[in-house]
């Protein structure tokens, strides 16, 4: 931090987290959650759970009836999926995105697909899909297939995503993942992370380099550590 903004001192700082929700990281198992929790609060970050912003100014941040004063506020948590949705004649959720039919088609038209984060799809377990990457990929891949194919409405299977697992990296050396049954954290988490990151680099020149990057960064403690190209 220090180099990109000197009049910043990290003893002078107070990084807060707020989540509306009763834990960080949803949709990971529990256990999970609690040891990234903790995790940042062993690096002291103060985690307010099942708190709601209810106002946003350049002062600060209202929670409820109370007050968090900051000028220097990072919005992760997303607001409503593209206005395009709109002009489709479909019901939306309260996030305003399209819910689709089983093949991921609006009501009215079988042949207009809504796919990612645009998309409210039931998974397995009867729960919405997240509007992730991994989502969206197999989304695309069975819609083309489908259009390609050209199967009629009665004719196309339901989609059925499959979930290969989840990674999240929390700071140096911490990082929670789940593969099913299989569940890790801490430094192990960590460096399967920054391999699978680098696996899915374009172009060997850009794996070498981010990985010799990442190597000096994590042996002289510089920031920007995680930094992809």
């Amino acid at each position: 931090m220090g180099p990109d903004d000197p009049h910043l001192r990290r003893e002078d700082l107070s990084i807060i987290l707020v989540d509306a929700g009763p834990r960080i990281l949803p949709g990971f198992d529990r256990t999970l959650s609690v040891k990234a929790a903790d995790a940042l609060t062993h690096m002291g970050v103060t985690v307010k759970l099942n708190s709601l912003v209810t106002a946003v100014t350049p002062d600060g941040v209202q929670i409820g009836a109370g007050w968090i004063p900051s000028t220097q506020i990072a919005w992760a948590a997303g607001n409503r999926a593209s206005p395009l949705l709109d002009t489709l004649s479909a019901p939306q959720d309260s996030a305003g995105r399209v819910i689709v039919h089983p093949d991921l088609t609006i009501p009215d038209d079988p042949w207009i697909f809504v796919i990612g984060d645009a998309a409210h799809c039931l998974g397995r377990n009867g729960s919405p899909l997240p509007g992730v990457a991994p989502v969206a990929i197999q989304q695309g891949r069975y819609v083309a297939d489908l259009i390609n194919q050209k199967l009629t409405p009665e004719q196309r299977p339901a989609f059925a995503y499959a979930d290969r697992g989840m990674l999240a990296t929390i700071g140096r050396a911490k990082a929670v993942a789940q593969f099913g049954p299989i569940r890790a954290s801490g430094v192990l988490a960590w460096v399967f992370w920054c391999v699978v990151h680098i696996f899915f680099l374009i172009g060997f020149r850009n794996r070498v380099r981010v990985m010799s990057e990442w190597v000096w960064y994590y042996l002289t403690f510089k920031p920007g550590a995680r930094v992809l190209y």
